[in-house]
């Protein structure tokens, strides 16, 4: 006897398979693909992947096949075929692909979230401003609705005709978004992009910390620019990235310095001035213990491990 819950795991299976077929056919050939469409990346890996570092900005991510692995701080999100992870705010994170194979490749994407787009969205639904619960991590996993991966297999579809991508495009962006905002993560959307919560708050001083980290500044100084008390900022700051003020800088100016060493070849004391080091013994010791090894050794070793694939 076929029942409603059966018709409905039929129908999301077939959503997720058609799903990694449109990411499967525009990413042949290539492990990583920055679509035509503004904020869309796609992603296609034969094999698990080692950690790696790096700011991801706020963004949803779905997956067609496979399991990937995201930290930020301490905390670990798994998520895969039938779990999308959010990220509300820019985040440091290390990530890595737990399950592909040549047969059953990774098949992913993520998809970046505009804040004023989800503000100008809820003005125009009338949808209130979320007040509870002010202190949450900009990170979530929750269930994948079938409504969205049915919106982003359509989103995929414009790959084929560019020509559309300017019409069609900022319109499944906005069904997206409503999707978002209808489901267990829209109250951590709506914080925010709530202009004057404390969400959006610890959301700009993200923004200002991105744009002046090579450059001293003072955590208490930032706090009232974004209209926070010291104690609160660092409390809601810590609350939403796991990270302190001080830590979310340290993990963005090494993530930036080994970026740079990586792919612009600048050496470690070109890169550690570049991102805000005065000291190279300094740069070094911290730059060991987050990544594991000195720079020189673990930029040959992410070269070698290129080489060889």
């Amino acid at each position: 006897m076929v029942t409603q819950m059966n018709i409905e795991q039929q129908d999301f299976a077939a959503a997720q398979q058609a799903l990694a077929q449109r990411i499967a056919r525009y990413t042949a050939g290539q492990e990583q693909l920055e679509a035509a469409i503004p904020g869309l990346k796609l992603y296609n890996f034969a094999q698990p992947t080692e950690p790696s570092s790096y700011t991801m900005p706020a963004s949803i991510c779905l997956i067609g096949q496979g399991s990937k692995r995201l930290t930020v701080g301490d905390e670990s999100y798994m998520y895969d075929v039938s779990r999308y992870l959010i990220t509300a705010v820019d985040l440091p994170v290390v990530a890595n692909i737990v399950e592909a194979s040549p047969d059953r490749p990774y098949l992913g994407l993520s998809y970046e979230l505009d804040p004023r787009a989800i503000r100008q969205l809820m003005l125009d639904s009338g949808k209130p401003p979320a007040r509870a619960a002010e202190s949450q991590r900009g990170i979530a996993v929750s269930q994948a609705p079938l409504a969205i991966l049915d919106a982003f297999s359509r989103l995929l579809d414009l790959l084929a005709q560019p020509a559309d991508i300017p019409v069609l495009a900022p319109l499944l962006n906005r069904e997206i978004l409503y999707r978002l905002l209808q489901g267990e993560q829209g109250a951590r959307l709506m914080r925010i992009a709530e202009i004057g919560s404390q969400s959006e708050q610890i959301a700009r001083a993200i923004g200002m910390i991105r744009e002046r980290y090579s450059r001293p500044f003072k955590v208490d100084e930032l706090a009232t620019e974004v209209g926070m008390s010291s104690s609160s900022f660092h409390q809601h700051f810590r609350a939403t990235t796991t990270l302190s003020p001080l830590q979310f800088v340290k993990r963005l100016r090494l993530n930036e310095a080994r970026r740079l060493m990586l792919m612009e070849n600048c050496d470690a004391a070109t890169a550690a001035i570049q991102v805000g080091y005065e000291s190279a013994s300094q740069f070094s010791r911290e730059y060991s213990r987050q990544f594991g090894a000195p720079p020189l050794r673990d930029i040959r070793e992410l070269q070698g491990s290129v080489a060889q694939g």
